[in-house]
């Protein structure tokens, strides 16, 4: 509940009197009895007083809302009636008024022959409501019966609008207003059942399913019952789509003019290298393997005690590769960094959204929300043989949802914990690992230095596997320092381990890491001077993952391969990848502890790295957004590689790569006081992580973006910052969020003179309102930003621009206004040379002479959209028009030309796994 005067926000006071002037604002145009308001304020519990303090709060309520009145005089806005009071204002002034009057408009008469306006009508009036019936007022007083039914009026309106939106064939208006409401009744089954609907109908199969199972688990665990009859049918609807493409017709379909035959499907084999000097573990590598031939299982590899360096991952990777060709779907891989020194886990969500790049999911169809994209997984992988690995587990939570739902499928899991819960839940096989045998420790041995070798000094040997505590990490780093120094006798290293103290028994025990320091220490001091300093170094590197070449040349400040290569070779650094480094977690903690010890250094060491990703990150940008304006960034310090990306395509190679690294990067310089690398790397990775749709990395690395442009008061960097998380924001569906953002970033760029940008801004307000059924607010934002750029020159932010300006005119039913705008958009795009952005107002074209009757001049624009959708590789869209190109053949009679067209966009639809293709199969049957 919120209130304003002139303008100005009115602080409503202390909780009682908030509760007052909600109950006066539920009742508008009705008395409210003084038995009323005591019994909202204390219900059977008033205190003797209680008439006495209500009429005082209705007193501190009429100078609030007047405040040039007389003393003791009632004023006009809150007046005394039938042993009551009653709040006089407009139906214009009251947004529950308003909101009224709106739903009676739709569903009024006047209506009744155009659907479209009708949801039209409902979506303005929905948003209105910002939140739950007086959100701010004490619980105990939102639960009073006038509270209730206003809330019971909004359910109403919400499912009005979605069986009117689903009538209509534009579910699409009505989505987030259902989601909304879905989300704040989460038991309200024929909310959610509406909500399943129109995902359906939206394209969404995946999320309706999750819908519908999270819905079906909460009742059963809150209420103990099942889904009733309207979420049955939901679902059963969605159930009996259907699962596969009509046949093609025998003639060729059109899409053969719009688009090349698809690629096959991409087969992951996401695998890390296996470790050629395998050995030892026979038995628990026979165990994993003769797991296979029956029933799929998953398998959990656990140490014991949660014991580090004991070969988890190692023998989960080993017993993958040997299993790898039982699964020829394709095998999956992801570090879930359970224990990571630098790092939090991996969540997930980011899991998720990993395996489903890999199953070549284009970015927008991967969903935010964590359970959509745990039931689109699970449908992808249903019936396919695949393998995953998910190694280094935190725990159970993290591990469920990426299992797959059905049968085919081999997961292993590795974990220093015990995931009981994943043995008790899901059926897991848990696999034990202890310290290699004696025999196995001496394989290890033998296999790294040579029979000969230890049958020349056996005495040392042992001595060696004891100090090592048959530990496979320890035995790897002194085999690989034995290794590469023949002339060292095994008794000589023996020797140096003593000196060291080095056991590592208590590797058993939780001070694991303390106990590895004497042997990470021994192997340490053998490295060359350079080698070691980039041992430190690579610890300042932005989170744990893989590095490449050129980050540790950068935060050595020289060439580092030659280095590399000697801590590859001392196993104390792992080559994952042709040019591409990781540590073990434990090498990493203590590689940090070095570099604690050196902060100087280490600072500079940070600063080079941050000036490498900031200024590759920025022409990376450049590449892939060239008509652009671009931010100034400041030179690199001397000893900064420059990483040459020669096209867009490279560009977008580098930022993949590096991905987890550069978000890295932005949490480390915020942490470390770099606030203007962390504020302008989040802005060079806007578009990339756009169009991977990776949606909620975005929000969080542009919220800590903006908190790091307030750090450093510069309203042009916050002006950015907050620009850029409007646009996650909105990306995201979060309206008012999006809007608040992008608000802000008007008015920064507004003061520091930046009319370019704040028209950008200025246009993203304009398409947040118009998504919230603002329409008409849409519209005077979208002129707005219109004149910014006619100000500044821009001729392709003004060819953009007039195509919203146009939408927006459409929207609101004035279709031949809108016409004449997109068409100027075409006209001025073609001459700005912005190719990518002309489709869009085709598109738009194509909509209006829809609507306006003019047939065969809609399937010229559509055509047309369809053409450069096609040159330009912009699939889905190509589809999107394809199968708005059928409608109008449809509606003009042409039914052979619109099942053609439904066709071709079909077969891009199934050929992009998309869900949007159930609603062409639909309009395919109904043809």
């Amino acid at each position: 509940m919120r209130a304003w005067r002139n303008g100005a926000e009115l602080e409503l006071g202390p909780p009682q009197q908030r509760a007052v002037l909600a109950l006066l604002l539920a009742g508008s145009g009705r008395a409210v009895t003084v038995e009323e308001i005591v019994d909202v304020l204390w219900r059977d519990d008033p205190p003797a007083s209680a008439v006495n303090i209500a009429q005082r709060y209705v007193g501190k309520l009429r100078r609030l809302l007047d405040p040039g009145l007389p003393p003791r005089s009632e004023g006009t806005l809150l007046v005394r009636s039938g042993g009551g009071y009653r709040l006089e204002a407009s139906s214009a002034e009251v947004d529950l008024l308003v909101f009224r009057n709106g739903v009676e408009r739709a569903l009024g008469a006047d209506a009744e022959g155009d659907p479209e306006l009708r949801v039209r009508l409902l979506m303005e009036a929905l948003g209105l409501w910002r939140g739950p019936v007086a959100a701010n007022v004490e619980a105990d007083v939102r639960i009073h019966p006038m509270f209730v039914a206003l809330e019971r009026e909004y359910v109403s309106a919400v499912r009005q609008a979605a069986d009117l939106a689903l009538r209509a064939g534009v579910a699409e208006r009505a989505l987030v207003a259902v989601q909304r409401a879905a989300e704040a009744y989460p038991l309200d089954e024929s909310l959610q059942a509406r909500l399943i609907r129109i995902l359906a109908a939206t394209g969404q199969q995946a999320a309706a399913f999750a819908v519908f199972h999270t819905l079906r688990d909460r009742l059963v665990e809150e209420l103990g019952v099942d889904p009733g009859p309207e979420v049955s049918a939901a679902h059963a609807a969605l159930l009996s789509a259907p699962a596969a493409p009509p046949a093609q017709p025998a003639r060729p379909a059109p899409s053969a003019q719009f688009a090349p035959p698809a690629p096959p499907a991409v087969v992951p084999a996401q695998l890390p290298v296996d470790l050629a000097s395998f050995t030892g573990r026979h038995d628990q590598v026979a165990e994993l393997l003769d797991l296979v031939p029956g029933a799929p299982h998953t398998v959990l590899i656990n140490a014991i005690g949660g014991m580090a360096g004991i070969g988890k991952t190692t023998l989960a990777i080993h017993v993958a590769h040997r299993l790898a060709g039982r699964f020829p779907d394709g095998q999956l891989y992801v570090n879930l960094r359970g224990f990571d020194p630098a790092e939090a886990p991996l969540a997930p969500a980011d899991a998720l959204h990993g395996f489903l790049e890999a199953l070549d999911v284009p970015p927008e169809r991967v969903p935010s929300a964590l359970d959509a994209r745990a039931a689109l997984f699970r449908s992808l992988l249903a019936g396919r043989r695949m393998l995953i690995v998910l190694d280094n587990a935190r725990d159970t939570a993290q591990v469920t949802p990426l299992l797959p739902g059905t049968p085919g499928a081999l997961v292993l899991v590795t974990s220093r914990n015990h995931l009981l819960g994943l043995v008790a839940a899901h059926g897991a096989h848990a696999l034990a690992l202890d310290l290699l045998s004696a025999e196995e420790a001496r394989d290890l041995l033998t296999r790294r230095l040579g029979a000969a070798r230890l049958a020349a000094e056996p005495d040392a040997a042992e001595e060696i596997i004891a100090l090592c505590a048959r530990l496979p990490l320890a035995l790897a780093i002194v085999a690989a320092r034995a290794a590469a120094n023949r002339a060292f006798t095994l008794s000589s290293i023996a020797a140096e381990l003593r000196r060291a103290n080095g056991s590592l028994r208590a590797f058993t025990g939780p001070e694991a890491a303390v106990d590895a320091r004497a042997i990470f220490s021994w192997s340490y001091k053998t490295l060359s001077h350079g080698a070691a300093r980039l041992f430190r170094m690579l610890a300042m590197h932005p989170g744990s993952g893989e590095a490449g070449l050129d980050a540790a040349t950068a935060l050595t400040g020289a060439p580092a391969g030659t280095l590399l290569a000697e801590l590859v070779g001392a196993n104390l650094l792992t080559e994952t990848s042709p040019g591409r480094y990781a540590f073990h977690d434990l090498l990493h903690a203590y590689a940090t502890e070095l570099a604690d010890e050196d902060a100087g250094e280490g600072r500079d060491a940070l600063r080079r790295v941050l000036d490498y990703y900031l200024h590759t990150a920025h022409a990376a940008y450049r590449l892939i957004a060239p008509l652009r304006k671009s931010i100034v960034v400041e030179p690199p310090l001397p000893g900064v590689p420059e990483t040459h990306l020669a096209d867009k395509e490279q560009a977008e190679a580098w930022l993949r790569t590096e991905h987890r690294a550069l978000l890295a990067a932005v949490e480390t310089a915020a942490r470390s006081g770099f606030d203007t690398h962390a504020w302008q790397l989040a802005w060079a990775l806007t578009d990339f992580l756009d169009a991977r749709g990776y949606q909620e990395e975005a929000l969080d690395v542009h919220r800590t973006a903006a908190r790091a442009a307030e750090r450093l008061s510069d309203p042009s960097a916050q002006a950015h910052a907050y620009h850029s998380l409007g646009s996650a924001a909105s990306n995201l569906g979060r309206m008012e969020e999006a809007l608040e953002y992008t608000s802000h970033a008007v008015e920064l760029f507004g003061e520091v003179g930046d009319l370019h940008n704040q028209a950008h801004a200025m246009r993203l307000v304009a398409y947040e309102l118009n998504k919230q059924g603002r329409t008409a607010e849409a519209l005077v934002h979208a002129e707005r930003a219109l004149e910014l750029f006619s100000t500044v020159g821009d001729a392709r932010g003004q060819a953009i621009t007039l195509n919203s300006v146009g939408w927006c005119h459409m929207q609101l039913g004035h279709y031949e206004r809108g016409l004449e705008y997109c068409q100027r958009a075409v006209e001025r795009l073609a001459g700005t040379g912005s190719r990518r952005s002309e489709p869009a107002a085709w598109d738009s074209i194509g909509y209006a002479r829809h609507r306006l009757g003019q047939f065969q001049e809609a399937i010229s624009a559509y055509r047309r959209a369809v053409e450069l959708r096609n040159l330009m590789g912009l699939r889905y869209l190509e589809a999107s028009s394809l199968e708005r190109l059928g409608a109008v053949y449809r509606d003009a009679g042409e039914h052979e030309a619109a099942r053609e067209a439904w066709q071709a966009a079909l077969a891009i639809l199934t050929d992009l796994r998309h869900p949007a293709a159930g609603g062409v199969r639909a309009n395919l049957a109904a043809l």
